[in-house]
């Protein structure tokens, strides 16, 4: 199998000052790319700074022999995310890939939750998504060529306890990945979305004693792939966790059609609504919005029941 590289590749990495991110720098930089690792050293809630982080990956990747170069804005901000990316034109001309892995976690449950916890993890995860995205997206589509890899999570899938802040932050990234890749289909621009799982310091306070491996490196290659000019699909959800990588997707099932309806015929017609034999899938990419609204109103047109 031939190996596949990154020579000439300029990526741009947040978080990449540890875990996760430390891992998707050390490999994409490993296989040839330039990379920009972005991280402000800020605490797991996000506060504080630490330039440390980001110089000492950024040192190790070129103790290796590879190319990077730290930098230690933060995504919060619009002017903190389009100097992220200016970094990489500034240094290395170009820019090729965008992974936003940065994230922070205020955990609390949804009725003790406080809106300022739940806006500071948005900033990071979300608006962080868009603060490297809206300035790195127009250099991509100029080039003709790019890949965006946003980070998601099983929080953000299927939720869960006392994170409602991070689970809403993480399940708009997949609304802002569709988007991504929608807009970029013509442009040579493909954006995907890894649902990673890991143990780093984001399962700090959580029992990992039963876990199977879980370290970033299982994850990496999987990031690796939606980052290199072989990756082959985009607005699609890949899931890598302890040594599993698989897609996950969202489909419908193939419902029921009534000319008119009562509350009383949603009751009644539950069990077909819900039922999930011939259910349907629309791909993001080319045109999943429109599919799913012709194969709706076919049903309309048609008279057909289900």
């Amino acid at each position: 199998m031939t190996t596949l590289r990154f020579d000439d590749r300029v990526a741009v990495i947040t978080g990449g000052g540890r875990g996760l991110g430390r891992a998707y720098a050390l490999l994409l930089a490993s296989r040839g790319a330039k990379v920009v690792v972005n991280d402000s050293g800020g605490s797991l809630t996000g506060d504080g700074a630490d330039a440390a982080p980001a110089h000492d990956v950024a040192a190790e990747i070129a103790a290796a022999g590879g190319v990077a170069v730290a930098s230690t804005d933060s995504v919060v901000t619009p002017d903190g995310g389009r100097a992220i990316i200016d970094t990489a034109i500034e240094h290395f001309g170009r820019l090729d890939i965008l992974i936003h892995n940065a994230g922070t976690v205020r955990r609390g449950s949804l009725k003790e939750m406080s809106f300022a916890d739940f806006e500071a993890v948005l900033d990071v995860h979300l608006r962080g998504a868009f603060h490297v995205v809206r300035p790195a997206f127009p250099i991509m589509c100029d080039a003709g060529y790019g890949r965006v890899v946003l980070t998601s999570s099983i929080g953000g899938l299927y939720g869960n306890h006392n994170v409602a802040n991070y689970a809403v932050a993480k399940a708009g990234l997949i609304g802002l990945s569709n988007v991504v890749a929608l807009e970029g289909a013509a442009e040579g621009v493909t954006c995907n979305v890894i649902v990673p799982s890991a143990v780093t310091r984001m399962a700090e306070g959580i029992d990992t004693s039963a876990y199977p491996p879980m370290g970033p490196e299982l994850v990496a290659p999987t990031v690796g792939w939606l980052a290199h000019e072989s990756c082959s699909v985009s607005g699609e959800m890949l899931i890598a966790i302890g040594g599993r990588v698989a897609r996950a997707l969202i489909a419908e099932t193939s419902g029921v059609y009534r000319p008119s309806w009562t509350i009383e015929d949603v009751a009644e017609n539950l069990g077909a609504i819900r039922a999930l034999e011939n259910s349907v899938i629309f791909p993001v990419v080319p045109d999943g919005h429109a599919d799913h609204i012709r194969y709706s109103f076919a049903m309309a047109s048609q008279g057909v029941g289900t």
